[in-house]
């Protein structure tokens, strides 16, 4: 229903004069966002970033999720699911201030890598990715250690017994059958990073997202069908990613 009524939205205009909608049927809008070089930018870069965010998320998440479920004792299990389970008690303000704190020209890790010879990122796409990935990694380790833990311990013996490495048995055997499980991991840091704009005003600088354009018309510019237009495009994108993760099974794995 909702939806219904954003892509109703993107077809009205608004008065040059008094600012107000006018529920006059048009395609201007969406031909604008279609065509425009801006927000073609705008969309190929969001789209940069939320794919960015996903990988840099799996390629963390998953030996943590492989030590939780396969290596560690019961209690440092607990230990690890507290540590990771604990950011989200935090509010996500605080936690975006605090990386722009971080990635400020005093923060730490500038006082780092000044010892290294290098200097922080600071504020722009860098940053943004660096504070999305940490902010969204919860919810893609939470996926993968529950597919590591529904292994078969067998298999992994059965493999062992028949002489295969360690990475052999983890790129043929347990590969295969926690797919599922990061594909769906990544459904949360890509469709989130995807919509976030919060993130981007904070530490992005400059950059702009779809969200902040969508933000942008909704408020300074008072343009709520422009703005609908623009949301067209993250919900278009999320419904061809939900639709190729479906194909793969993953949506059972959330």
């Amino acid at each position: 229903m909702a939806l219904a009524a954003l892509l109703i939205t993107a077809l009205w205009t608004v008065n040059a004069y008094t600012g107000q909608v006018e529920m006059t049927w048009t395609l201007d809008n969406i031909l604008a966002v279609a065509t425009g070089s801006l927000y073609r930018t705008v969309t190929l870069r969001t789209l940069g970033i939320a794919i960015l965010v996903t990988v840099i998320d799996v390629i963390i998440a998953v030996p943590i999720a492989f030590t939780m479920a396969q290596i560690a004792s019961p209690r440092a299990k607990r230990y690890l699911t507290i540590a990771i389970l604990a950011p989200l008690w935090a509010s996500y303000l605080v936690k975006v201030y605090a990386w722009r704190s971080l990635l400020s020209s005093e923060g730490l890790i500038q006082w780092v890598l000044s010892a290294l010879g290098g200097q922080t990122p600071g504020y722009g796409i860098v940053g943004v990715v660096l504070a999305l990935a940490y902010l969204w990694l919860p919810y893609v380790i939470l996926p993968i250690q529950a597919g590591f833990e529904r292994i078969p311990s067998r298999l992994l013996e059965a493999s062992s017994d028949l002489g295969a490495h360690s990475w052999t048995t983890f790129r043929t055997v347990m590969l295969p059958l926690i797919w599922p499980s990061i594909v769906a991991g990544s459904v949360f840091s890509f469709c989130l990073s995807l919509g976030d704009y919060i993130t981007v005003g904070i530490v992005g600088g400059s950059t702009q997202m779809l969200g902040n354009l969508v933000y942008t018309n909704v408020g300074s510019a008072n343009n709520l069908p422009m703005a609908a237009a623009i949301a067209l495009i993250p919900i278009l994108i999320v419904f061809i990613y939900l639709a190729i993760v479906r194909r793969v099974g993953a949506l059972d794995k959330i």
